[in-house]
Formats: C-alpha cells, sequence, structure tokens
C-alpha cells in the first residue's frame, strides 16, 4: 500500500462555496480521491461535481453556534475513529483549511504525516488575508499565489491530524484528555479571510446569523486591520518561535491547546509555498 493510500481527509460543510472545489482540488492532488470524505450538512446541499470521493449527506440540524459546533465535532469524531479502521491517519479541517508540508523538507503530505510518531500532529495556524492592494481571488490561480500576508494565530493552529480514535473540542480546536504536538515544518493555512468581499458574504450567511455567528464574525474580521497597520516580519524568521511560545506558554487550565499569539503577528508568506494551494 502506498504512503498516499494510507491518510484520508474528511471535512463537513454547509454552504461551503468555491472552497469546497478547492478542498476536494488540494486534497485530491495529495491523497487522491479515494480518501476524501465530505459531509454535507443539509439535504439541501449540492453534491460536488466529483463523483470519484465519498459523500455522506446529512439532514441539518439548526442549532446556536456553541452546541452546533459541539455537535459538529462529535460527528466528525466518531466518523474519524472508523476511517481509522481502514486508514494509519486521518485529517479533519474546516473546508477552508489546508494541511501543507514546507517544501524545503521534500516530503509528499502522507509521507510526512506517517513519518510522525505523535498520535495527534497539530500544525502551525498561519490566517491568511487580503492585503491593502490585493485584488479579488481569482479562483484559477493557486491563493497563495494572490496573496502575501498573513497572521500566526494559534486559533488555526488545530488537532487536525490524529493516529488514534479521539473526541475533537469544539472547532477542533483540541482532543480531550490528550497533549498535542505541533509537527515542525507542517501549516494549516485559513483562507476563510483571503477575499474580504467574499468574507462579508459568508458572515451575512442567514444559518450563521441565526447561530449567533456574529461576535465571532466580528474577531475574524479584525486581521483586514491588522494586515493594513501592522509590519510584517518574514515568516521563516518567526515560524520557530511561534511554534515554541504556543507549545510553552500553554494556560494551565487548556493545557491541550496552544498558548495564545499577540495578535498583530504579522507576516510576509515565503514565496516558496506560492503554488502549492
Amino acid at each position: 500500500m502506498t504512503a498516499q493510500a494510507r491518510v484520508c481527509a474528511v471535512t463537513m460543510v454547509r454552504n461551503g462555496g468555491a472552497f469546497l472545489d478547492r478542498w476536494i482540488a488540494y486534497y485530491r492532488q495529495q491523497l487522491g480521491s479515494a480518501a476524501l470524505v465530505v459531509v454535507l450538512d443539509g439535504l439541501d446541499q449540492p453534491l460536488p461535481q466529483a463523483p470519484d470521493i465519498c459523500v455522506l449527506r446529512l439532514p441539518h440540524r439548526a442549532m446556536a453556534r456553541a452546541p452546533g459546533d459541539r455537535n459538529r465535532a462529535a460527528i466528525l469524531s466518531d466518523l474519524a475513529a472508523g476511517l481509522l479502521r481502514r486508514f494509519d491517519r486521518v485529517i479533519a479541517t474546516d473546508v477552508d483549511e489546508f494541511l501543507v508540508v514546507d517544501p524545503k523538507i521534500g516530503q509528499t503530505l502522507p509521507e510526512f504525516l506517517l513519518a510522525q510518531s505523535a498520535p495527534v500532529i497539530s500544525a502551525l495556524g498561519i490566517d491568511v488575508g487580503q492585503a491593502p492592494g490585493e485584488t479579488r481571488l481569482d479562483p484559477t490561480v493557486p491563493m497563495l499565489a494572490q496573496r502575501t500576508r498573513a497572521r500566526l494565530d494559534s486559533r488555526y493552529t488545530k488537532a487536525s491530524v490524529i493516529a488514534r480514535p479521539v473526541r475533537w473540542g469544539s472547532g477542533l480546536h483540541r482532543v480531550k484528555s490528550r497533549n498535542f504536538h505541533i509537527a515542525p515544518g507542517l501549516y494549516l493555512f485559513h483562507f476563510g479571510m483571503a477575499d474580504q468581499d467574499a468574507a462579508l458574504q459568508v458572515q451575512s450567511d442567514p444559518d450563521r446569523l441565526a447561530a449567533g455567528w456574529q461576535a465571532h464574525a466580528s474577531r475574524r474580521m479584525t486581521l483586514f486591520d491588522a494586515l493594513a497597520t501592522g509590519t510584517a516580519k518574514d515568516g521563516d524568521d518567526l515560524f520557530d518561535w511561534a511554534r515554541q511560545r504556543q507549545t510553552w506558554r500553554r494556560p494551565i487550565w487548556a493545557w491541550n491547546k496552544p498558548g495564545s499569539m499577540p495578535r498583530d503577528t504579522i507576516i510576509r508568506i515565503p514565496e516558496r509555498f506560492s503554488q502549492l494551494v
């Protein structure tokens, strides 16, 4: 069995828009079609144009943000536990999140993940935004070829890869009763704020408003101001520091989550990543 065939990726999505197409295209290239599982939250959701992947359709249940997040995490925890009977590693991300191995390492994503010994693996979280002067995303061009700035954000240093059954917490930010390990050379790029007009449209989605996502959305939108006013440093100068800070500055009441980062930690994304996503 090839390394590619031993790793699968799963996401659960409602009103995923263009990100679902990108998610499928990226992880299909990394892992193969047979290793992709998309859970559609609602029978009203259109099927993706990808008949070669596994799609699970569930009835939508309207819930407030916090219990809805917990419900989603429970569904993915149960699903991932089953998938581990057929795969050695399971990746679980939101539809706008992409796990990337540093090109300097010279390994594919499955090769890298299978070489890790920790049962739960986190990637360094990078929140990509639309900086001043950048135009809307062109769907025909890699996203990192169009975006140059981001914020290092512990919210996206998620427990995204597992080798044993776990119980994920809300938003897949942590796993219950387990430590976490930030794997050097692995990055989670979050693109939910990579296109400001699209982000504003998502925030006005009736389902999200009814579930009480307004405050959460407002916090996320601060990224645009941070990119406009902050001084960007070279990402390579901060990556190791960010891993160490998130590992060693954890609060004692949340030992299974990474320590927080200063909100003004703005980076220039190294050019070697530009063609990967």
